[in-house]
């Protein structure tokens, strides 16, 4: 029985690999820079297939030790096809038939899903939602994307796209221009009154409990919960999981969070629902693209 999968995480920035043995111990990792390949998409995926191969072959492991390839990747994807139909952040990637160039390259099964719902599979697989259900997870980054585990499934959409919590329609625009890292650094620099400053500073910040950085993330947990209201109102879920780089702040985030769904969600469903902070970290994309090798089910 084949015991490994590659597990590949595709950011703006940075390409994560790991090679994972089931059921989710990352045993070899790698890294590249997106960046450097920008120009050329392509080039980008003969330095995905060079890094495939060195990651397996740097444990004695040949093709046929590897049972399948899993790709997470932050746009529209086609799992059923395996097609990339466009990538916001990564120009020049659009319906592009990637599951089948890496199969006829590598020799390796591959499949492909939305790097959101490998973290919502990953989290509910192995991670803060085992033994439930239902849950939605939403991850909080440049951009604020979401997964569902309906019924014991992931749940996609009949166009693969459901989960799009970032771009509910809030205020004057959506929740993703209110709590994504772009809006929020924009407001650091008016608060804080100065032209380069990070979101780690203002975590470290609020740490010392300094009032305005505390302020921030409490508004961003009010902003995020009046969505969320709204999501479970409508689908009831008993678990929502917090992932993402912000995450980090969940500490700050979480009471005004909590506190906004209990004003703004029905009785019921707000009495029902927790909310958590995501375990995984950094390795969940890995790891649910590795689950998406594992059981094929979930495509």
């Amino acid at each position: 029985m084949k015991q490994y999968a590659i597990g590949i995480d595709v950011g703006g920035t940075n390409i994560k690999f790991g090679l994972v043995k089931f059921p989710g111990m990352i045993i070899a990792r790698t890294r590249l820079s997106t960046k450097k390949y920008i120009r050329s998409r392509q080039a980008l995926i003969r330095a995905i297939i060079g890094k495939i191969k060195e990651l397996h072959q740097s444990k004695g492991l040949k093709r046929e030790n590897i049972q399948g390839i899993g790709f997470g990747l932050p746009g529209l994807i086609n799992p059923i096809k395996g097609i990339v139909n466009f990538l916001p952040n990564i120009p020049g990637w659009c319906n592009v038939p990637l599951k089948r160039i890496v199969q006829q390259k590598t020799g390796i099964k591959t499949f492909l899903d939305n790097d959101a719902n490998l973290i919502a599979l990953a989290e509910w697989k192995l991670g803060a939602g085992r033994g439930y259900k239902n849950l939605l997870c939403i991850t909080l980054g440049t951009g604020v994307g979401g997964g569902l585990i309906l019924d014991s499934h992931l749940y996609r959409g009949e166009g693969f796209v459901a989960g799009e919590v970032g771009h509910i329609p809030y205020k004057n625009s959506v929740l993703e221009k209110y709590v994504g890292n772009t809006s929020l650094l924009k407001k650091a620099r008016k608060i804080f009154r100065k032209s380069h400053i990070t979101l780690e500073e203002i975590f470290a910040l609020a740490n010392k409990r300094n009032a305005r950085a505390k302020r921030l993330w409490q508004e961003m947990g009010i902003d995020l919960g009046i969505v969320l209201a709204g999501v479970i109102n409508l689908i009831n879920p008993p678990l929502i999981v917090v992932g993402g780089g912000v995450s980090n702040n969940f500490k700050f985030i979480a009471p005004t969070l909590r506190r906004t769904l209990k004003c703004y969600a029905m009785e019921v469903q707000s009495r029902m629902v927790k909310v958590v902070r995501a375990t995984l970290g950094d390795d969940s994309g890995i790891l649910g693209a590795s689950l998406l090798v594992k059981e094929p089910r979930f495509v």
